[in-house]
């Protein structure tokens, strides 16, 4: 008998609301179990029709992945020896975090697996949208291939342009990187980080309304939280410049999409690149996806061959070290960890939280 359940949601024939990791069907758990199997964790699937069951069915479990199912309030008050709730994604907005924190569960997540990846495609569509790839692409197909060079002559080059990034965590590091490579001069907004982090990657910090108004391409990067929700509104959109552009590869939510359409339409920003949006899966009469000054892609920025695995495999380790009563290295609620019985067993991190 399994000293310790850990269960999940069994896969549904209907795609949920979330990512791939949220909707991942998998024949085995070999790379979770990879540090579960060991400790005498077991990895049960739980065909669960609704809230009311998957409660009935958890509610005895020492850990819960969520997968397949959003974990609410409801579920979590249910889990009468819930020890960890981990999500294999950067995100956790399919997780009641607040309520957890209130239960005094951690909830785990991989802040740092596929970094390079989305900061990768993060600069695909920047550069998409810059050259405007669409719209070259559509009028060769026109037969318009003379028309393409004096068109583009229109527009600045990317050197010395600026770039303003929404939150300055891992990924937005990473595209500071790549943008400073490609002669772009990086700014960034960011309450929770010191100014000495951004400075030290010549990273220029500023105020959120100066960096809508300078930024020539606007890059978010922020987690999803009631503070980020719709921070790209009507408001933000009408401060950017007409000529900026604005890229998400972060959290679909904090793009409201209807200002974002308004402000395409009426000419109020020069065009977008987006991997995320407001509701998933996005409905295929999207208006955004008819524009051709738009870059679009079905939130793939983090998929690459090694980062399913990977996921898999942290998200199992960070179940694992809860379970044997240790601090997890990430968890997006560490005051659950402070008065817990969990044994820190990290150096004492010097930047924001205790995954960095």
């Amino acid at each position: 008998m399994a000293r310790y359940t850990v269960a999940v949601q069994k896969p549904q024939e209907a795609m949920q609301a979330g990512g791939s990791s949220f909707n991942l069907a998998v024949s085995d758990y070999s790379y979770e179990n990879e540090a579960l199997t060991p400790i005498g964790a077991e990895i049960v699937e739980l065909p669960a029709e609704t809230d009311a069951d998957f409660i009935e069915m958890a509610k005895d479990a020492e850990a819960v992945i969520a997968r397949g199912r959003m974990i609410t309030e409801e579920i979590i008050a249910g889990l009468k020896n819930c020890k960890v709730i981990g999500c294999g994604s950067v995100g956790t907005d399919r997780v009641d975090v607040e309520a957890a924190t209130r239960y005094g569960i951690p909830v785990t997540n991989v802040p740092d697996v596929f970094i390079e990846e989305v900061a990768d495609h993060t600069m695909a569509l920047l550069l998409g949208a810059h050259r405007h790839l669409y719209e070259m692409r559509a009028w060769i197909r026109a037969g318009r291939w003379a028309e393409g060079h004096p068109h583009m002559r229109n527009f600045p080059r990317l050197y010395g342009q600026t770039l303003g990034l929404i939150a300055f965590g891992n990924v937005a590091r990473a595209v500071a990187r790549r943008a400073q490579a490609f002669g772009l001069r990086v700014i960034a907004h960011d309450p929770y980080v010191a100014e000495t982090e951004m400075t030290t990657a010549g990273v220029e910090p500023v105020g959120f309304n100066e960096l809508l108004e300078r930024s020539d391409f606007v890059s978010n990067h922020g987690p999803l939280n009631e503070e980020t929700r719709s921070i790209m509104g009507r408001d933000q959109f009408k401060a950017m410049k007409p000529s900026a552009m604005f890229i998400n590869a972060g959290r679909g939510p904090s793009q409201d999409e209807d200002a974002l359409i308004e402000a395409l339409q009426q000419g109020e920003i020069a065009g977008a690149g987006l991997d995320v949006f407001e509701t998933e899966p996005a409905d295929p009469e999207n208006p955004l996806f008819q524009m051709d000054n738009v870059i679009v892609t079905p939130h793939i920025a983090s998929a690459t061959s090694r980062m399913m695995p990977e996921t898999r495999r942290r998200l199992g380790q960070e179940l694992a070290l809860v379970l044997q009563g240790k601090w997890p290295r990430s968890a997006v609620n560490p005051q659950t960890l402070q008065n817990s019985d969990l044994y820190r067993w990290q150096p004492q991190p010097m930047g924001r939280g205790p995954n960095h």
